[in-house]
């Protein structure tokens, strides 16, 4: 594993503020192949360096996975020069150098996104092959007609040709608005929009709510992220 600042993998693995772990570090709690940490930006690898921190069970990590409720209007990329991404809302006691998000929502999509270093596990939870569902809802500006509901759930074709797999679908109105609620596991460009234009209807809003069994956190607000626990990652998988 490359190298990074300590204080950062302090940061990380112990589940502190950097101001945090600069401070256990400046009061020698804190060990590197068994000598004292002196400088708070020294170079570490924690694939090969023995760290150890006074009061913490330090356990390295060598990925890190973050669920995001992205807001509108940020898109999912790892860096642009004029537009803010979602690697941009991480704070700083998350972030490591080669943070990327695993999978796309559009600009003007909102929920539930992946935030890690772990290209493995990226391919894992996209490839179709894996059968990794995930759940969209979305208004719509017409019904879904029973007809449609039937096109979705067998494999609609888009109105450009391409096929798409059996999905899951749920037609239903509230308060005079109309809803569907999608399940799918692939993910073609602008798929969910494609498909409502294919259906003769339009994608007013549109959010993600849940990738295999694992449903955004209710608590995170737009924009807010967290690390997911063991078990949280073991949901994203469960209906493989």
């Amino acid at each position: 594993m490359a190298e990074d600042r300590l204080d950062k993998i302090i940061a990380l693995n112990c589940s502190l503020s950097r101001r945090d772990a600069r401070r256990l570090i400046k009061e020698g709690k804190v060990r590197v192949n068994g000598e004292p940490a002196k400088e708070a930006q020294m170079p570490v690898d924690i694939s090969a360096d023995t760290i150890e921190a006074d009061g913490f069970d330090f356990t390295p990590r060598e990925h890190i996975y973050i669920m995001m409720n992205k807001p509108e209007g940020v898109i999912s990329a790892s860096d642009d020069k004029n537009k803010k991404t979602v690697i941009d809302l991480v704070p700083p006691g998350l972030k490591r150098r080669s943070l990327f998000p695993a999978g796309r929502l559009d600009r003007d999509t909102t929920g539930l996104i992946i935030i890690t270093d772990d290209g493995d596990f990226t391919h894992r939870m996209l490839s179709p092959s894996h059968h990794v569902f995930k759940r969209y809802t979305a208004e719509i500006s017409e019904p879904l007609s029973e007809e449609s509901v039937a096109l979705i759930e067998s494999g609609i074709t888009l109105d450009d040709g391409t096929e798409c797999l059996p999905a899951r679908v749920e037609a239903y109105s509230e308060n005079g608005v109309n809803y569907m609620a999608l399940e799918i596991r692939e993910g073609k460009y602008h798929q969910v929009k494609r498909m409502a234009a294919a259906c003769g209807t339009k994608v007013l809003r549109l959010r993600r709510v849940k990738i295999g069994a694992l449903c955004l956190d209710p608590s995170l607000a737009p924009g807010e992220c967290r690390e997911l626990t063991d078990e949280e990652l073991k949901l994203l998988f469960e209906n493989e």
